[in-house]
């Protein structure tokens, strides 16, 4: 009987915000995964350990979540003002299936560091002591991030005292900024930033109801509503959402039909194999909560509560490329997030999430009767977890 050799591709697994996964340098790939197409995902799966049944990816590199569920291919960019190309592949836990739809903003923030340490930035870019920026070319959506990444004697500074929630211990702070966040290179959802027009929409749900929705497609497409409206108060926890299998179909269904409506897919059915976006999410006003550290967090201390899912389960604290959503959209009075938020004008907020909170800036301003966002900011933090080769069964012919 012959059995499948295993070949080594060079990886690291790093930690990237709230989310941890598997980078590659493109050139290391595989030849025929070098290019997009079922020898890629079909390796990407393999790596990760999906799809299992059982549900906890034990062989292979995810975590059995939808923020340890990651890949990424980074590759010297060739397009102008820019260092690399930044491809982000979200693979599904159970099905066989990569999502390459939307982008990680919490991964975003290993980028940079690797994209340094793997040579793939110009070395005379890289200063002994400071800051280093990497301009990184997100593939998936056609937009422009900036990284700025901490070096120390000639090398990513990783340790350091920036605390993020979510994550148990301090590191280097890594500023991003998400360049003219709104919309995708392809016209996906409308190509606009409210690709139905309205602030808020009257979200026509069969089956589950009528709600009030604002649709946006700003760091990723998200549709919110409001957690009253939805009979919850916005302090929920993971296991007040996750064990509860009908409000996972609740919300699924919901999410299917703000896809729908924004244009994403053409009929409800497609949502299955579009599992990464858009993401669904609802927002309240403040109010004091426990967060899942233990941690007691204060109605004062923030503007807004908001709880959001991916990949059809709550997330643990909040996903990057929806904080660039909440951060937008609060910035434009009349949204729903805005609303939650007090309303008026604001360039930055402060929300609760499961593990804590997050501040968010957003530079929008109404331009011809059209909203529009420059950039929108916020501060993670990355480490390298283990580097060298990972393994998988191959095929050679």
């Amino acid at each position: 009987m012959a059995y499948l050799p295993q070949i080594r591709i060079p990886a690291t697994y790093m930690r990237g915000g709230t989310s941890k996964g598997v980078l590659f340098r493109l050139q290391d790939l595989p030849e025929a995964a070098q290019q997009p197409g079922t020898a890629r995902d079909a390796l990407m799966l393999r790596v990760i350990g999906s799809p299992d049944p059982y549900g906890k990816q034990i062989d292979g590199m995810g975590g059995a979540t939808s923020s340890t569920s990651k890949t990424a291919i980074i590759s010297k960019s060739c397009r102008d003002g820019h260092d690399v190309d930044y491809l982000f592949g979200q693979v599904s836990i159970d099905q066989a299936f990569v999502d390459w739809s939307g982008n990680c903003g919490n991964l975003t923030a290993a980028v940079g560091a690797f994209a340094i340490a793997g040579g793939l930035v110009d070395a005379v870019r890289i200063p002994e002591s400071g800051i280093c920026t990497v301009r990184i070319w997100q593939a998936n959506i056609g937009k422009t991030i900036i990284a700025h990444v901490p070096i120390s004697a000639g090398e990513v500074q990783e340790s350091g005292d920036f605390e993020l929630d979510g994550v148990t211990f301090p590191a280097a702070e890594v500023a991003i900024e998400f360049l003219d966040p709104a919309a995708d290179a392809d016209g996906d959802g409308g190509g606009a930033m409210f690709p139905t027009g309205k602030l808020v929409d009257e979200l026509e749900v069969p089956g589950v109801g009528t709600f009030k929705a604002t649709m946006i497609n700003a760091g990723i497409p998200t549709v919110f509503v409001n957690a009253a409206d939805i009979g919850y108060c916005g302090t929920e926890l993971q296991d007040a959402i996750n064990g509860d299998a009908a409000a996972l179909n609740r919300f699924e269904t919901i999410r299917a039909y703000g896809a729908l409506a924004m244009g994403l897919i053409q009929d409800v059915d497609e949502a299955g194999k579009r599992q990464h976006t858009p993401k669904i999410a609802f927002v309240a006003p403040p109010a004091a909560y426990v967060s899942s550290s233990g941690k007691t967090i204060h109605a004062a201390d923030i503007d807004l509560l908001v709880r959001a899912l991916s990949m059809g389960k709550l997330h643990h604290a909040m996903m990057g490329t929806c904080a660039v959503a909440i951060g937008t959209a609060a910035a434009i009075p009349g949204t729903l997030v805005n609303l939650a938020a007090g309303g008026g004008e604001k360039n930055a907020v402060r929300f609760g999430h499961p593990s804590g909170t997050l501040r968010v800036g957003a530079e929008a301003q109404q331009l011809n009767g059209q909203w529009t966002v420059t950039k929108a900011v916020m501060s993670r933090s990355a480490r390298v977890l283990m580097e060298g080769w990972v393994r998988v069964p191959h095929d050679p012919s």
